[in-house]
């Protein structure tokens, strides 16, 4: 939920970019679009990941399975330390500043 600035959209782009190469993920696609620049990789186990600057400057990382077998998943044992948005139809926009991430937004 944190604001991503316009001006800093480059620099966390760049930061990701940097870390999934270093793990080993093969860049598939990248979209330099400057109001909705995206990346999309996929790991070497074949995993799809993905990261999305949607409007004012929200991010989301996606991840997409390679073919599995669904199965049971535990409840976690702790709670969650932020909001879930569990049951909303929207999620809300940013809404937290970062004093580097969030510079130059308005």
């Amino acid at each position: 939920m944190t604001i991503v600035s316009s001006e800093r959209r480059g620099s966390f782009l760049g930061v990701v970019d940097r870390y999934w190469r270093k793990s080993g993920y093969r860049m598939k696609s990248i979209n330099n679009d400057p109001d909705v620049p995206a990346m999309f990789a996929q790991t070497k186990d074949g995993f799809g990941v993905s990261l999305i600057v949607g409007g004012e400057g929200q991010v989301f990382f996606e991840v997409d399975t390679p073919c599995v077998e669904e199965s049971e998943v535990a409840e976690s044992k702790t709670q969650a330390t932020a909001p879930t948005y569990e049951g909303m139809e929207h999620i809300p926009r940013p809404n937290i500043r970062s004093p580097f991430w969030s510079a130059g937004a308005p």
